[in-house]
């Protein structure tokens, strides 16, 4: 082997390895913004180019939505003012997305020069970012340091970071599309626990004060001891949203069972309705409950109850919580007027659908059996895993 071709194969052998570099950083970065100045900046490096840029297309391709650039002074890019408008050789890698190669650009007939207060620039090597036939940006580089001209290996080893930019830049794209949805599900989780938790809270506030000035003329103590109680429970709501905020376990949940926050949820609901309750819980029939199971049934029995206060003028209540195998089964049965079932569906309320959406995200199955004036029955069949 000649010297020569030994510079060659050490060259070669270099920028493989460059390349390398620049890929697994790009693709370890998901910030889409991060990842487009990433890849100017490493395609700047990678042929030794004066100034890179990397533009971004409009949805139309009509123009650039985006334009990074790398190797200008904050000063030069203020002093351009605007986004290029895709004319020119920008405007040619848009409608022709394919590898361009200029000596010199003022020399090109396609080339419609550059603007007021841009730098001046002699060579071009302009490289598309494809990714699946659908075109994600262009790499623009100008000014190749110590040559005249960039050669045809600077465009293949463009050509091949831009292959990895494209999976860089649509991993991005998807990150960035995860976390939507995942804001938007956030938006739906605290819908969901204001309306099981918080709004109920206040509901059951509201018919405390409604039952102390019903009973203020008759027994001013009574109504009292029911403002006092009114004011606690304004106390208990407050610290309520102060955990949803944190994401944290409603208050009165906290640090028990589901076997003890069903008795103190039921304690409140007949102080604040005088409706009759009965409640049986098995021995352990919550033992193998996750936090989230425990919390979700504890949210499905708050709703229930919500429903019952406010539709069912019903006069007692049965509750059981007990367990069958691998199945937790809650049941929740009142003496009231009960309702067509049919027409659940049409249900525009957020009660009943909630509680079908936190049954079926913990994988149970809920049940609704009513009976126009023979009240209602709710059952929940949780499966769990037991723990030894």
């Amino acid at each position: 082997m000649t010297a020569r071709e030994e510079a060659n194969e050490r060259r070669t052998s270099a920028e493989l390895e460059a390349l390398f570099e620049a890929t697994m950083t790009i693709t370890a970065e998901l910030a889409i913004d991060r990842v487009l100045q990433r890849i100017a900046d490493l395609a700047r490096s990678l042929v030794s180019a004066r100034y890179a840029a990397l533009g971004v297309p409009t949805a139309s391709g009509s123009g650039l939505e985006k334009f990074i650039t790398s190797g200008m002074t904050a000063e030069a890019v203020r002093r351009i003012g605007h986004l290029p408008e895709g004319k020119g050789l920008l405007g040619l890698l848009l409608r022709e997305p394919k590898p361009i190669r200029v000596r010199r650009l003022e020399d090109d007939p396609r080339s419609t020069g550059v603007c007021n207060g841009h730098p001046t620039m002699q060579s071009f090597l302009g490289v598309p970012i494809i990714f699946k036939g659908r075109l994600l940006g262009n790499l623009y580089l100008t000014d190749k340091i110590g040559a005249a001209e960039f050669s045809e290996q600077d465009e293949h080893l463009i050509t091949m970071l831009a292959a990895q930019a494209a999976i860089a830049i649509e991993n991005a794209n998807l990150y960035k599309q995860v976390q939507r949805l995942a804001v938007l599900e956030e938006r739906e989780r605290i819908a969901m626990d204001l309306h099981d938790g918080i709004i109920q809270s206040i509901y059951a506030v509201g018919l405390m004060l409604e039952y102390a000035g019903l009973t203020f003329d008759e027994s001013p103590e009574q109504a009292r001891k029911q403002l006092q109680d009114s004011i606690s429970g304004l106390n208990e709501v407050i610290r309520d949203i102060r955990n949803y905020i944190l994401d944290l376990r409603p208050q009165r949940f906290q640090n028990k069972n589901l076997s003890a926050g069903l008795i103190d949820l039921v304690r409140a609901f007949k102080a604040n309705t005088l409706i009759t309750v009965d409640v049986q819980t098995a021995d352990r029939a919550d033992a193998d409950l996750t936090t989230d199971q425990s919390t979700g049934l504890f949210h499905i029995t708050q709703e229930a109850l919500a429903n019952i206060a406010k539709h069912a003028r019903a006069r007692t209540v049965t509750m059981n919580l007990r367990r069958e195998g691998p199945l937790v089964i809650l049941t929740i049965q009142d003496d009231g007027r009960g309702f067509d079932t049919s027409t659940v569906k049409a249900y525009t309320g957020h009660g009943l659908q909630n509680m079908r959406e936190r049954a079926r995200a913990m994988g149970a199955q809920l049940h609704l059996e009513s009976i126009a004036g023979q009240g209602t029955l709710l059952e929940v069949r949780l499966p769990v895993t037991i723990v030894r």
